[in-house]
């Protein structure tokens, strides 16, 4: 709440870092890719409240799982985030889920620490699921695991695949990228830790991405999401993206 106070400049550099980040582009570059997802304050705000717990609004872990056989009943339309080994996955899920610091993400130094799927009910309107990590020390079974997952899920709503801000896609990511566009699922990229990069890297990263989302993929929502769980920036927007996709926020328009 005190983010959407802020004055109109400073609140746009917290809450749409990549319209910001397209202030420093060269002109004539077309733009309209970094803004189809641009919610109003009311929407924001309304999505900050599903991530708030209350009495009667309860946000719990609901428990974990490493095969299909344990997972709980699609009962609410859910998303997954998935990303390789130390993208800051869990760092950014618990960001996520700040607003509701009872709600305990474990948080690890170490790549690869997420080794199960772990189930986050919010209240009666959705299920969050962090995915292990692939790549670099993912866990045995994870092909089996997530595969599985992402063909049987049927209430899985969206699929967020997060990309190093910092690096950009990776031979592991392609490899993630063609698992989401054969099943045929929708999904969106989600580029983390971009305050470790420089304006320079991001933006080039950012055009790379945005090219080959444009150029070789189905699925993929045509709008990068840029996040920071360190500054918190892009935070707010995912949330509201979050709510909207699982159909929560009807009234704001996207794909």
């Amino acid at each position: 709440s005190q983010v959407l106070r802020l004055e109109r400049n400073r609140r746009t550099g917290v809450v749409f870092p990549l319209q910001k980040l397209a202030r420093y582009l060269a002109p004539g570059v077309d733009t309209t890719r970094f803004g189809l997802f641009q919610p109003g304050l009311a929407a924001l705000q309304s999505a900050e409240a599903l991530f708030r717990s209350g009495r009667h609004h309860a946000i719990d872990y609901v428990s974990s799982a490493v095969r299909m056989d344990h997972v709980p009943p699609p009962a609410l339309p859910e998303v997954c985030f998935i990303g390789r080994s130390n993208v800051g996955k869990s760092s950014l899920i618990r960001a996520l889920f700040s607003l509701s610091p009872e709600v305990e993400v474990r948080v690890s130094k170490t790549p690869g620490h997420t080794k199960k799927m772990n189930f986050f009910k919010v209240g009666k309107y959705f299920t969050l699921v962090d995915m292990p990590g692939y790549g670099y020390r993912a866990p045995r079974d994870f092909v089996e695991m997530v595969e599985a997952y992402l063909q049987e899920r049927h209430n899985l709503k969206r699929t967020f695949l997060l990309v190093d801000g910092v690096v950009g896609l990776q031979k592991t990511d392609h490899i993630a990228v063609e698992m989401l566009e054969e099943f045929g699922l929708p999904y969106v990229m989600v580029l983390t830790k971009i305050d470790r990069a420089s304006r320079g890297l991001l933006l080039k990263n950012v055009l790379e991405i945005q090219e080959f989302v444009k150029a070789k993929t189905q699925g993929c929502f045509p709008q990068l999401f840029l996040v920071s769980s360190l500054e918190f920036s892009g935070v707010h927007l995912l949330r509201c993206f979050v709510a909207h996709v699982t159909g929560n926020l009807p009234t704001v328009k996207a794909g």
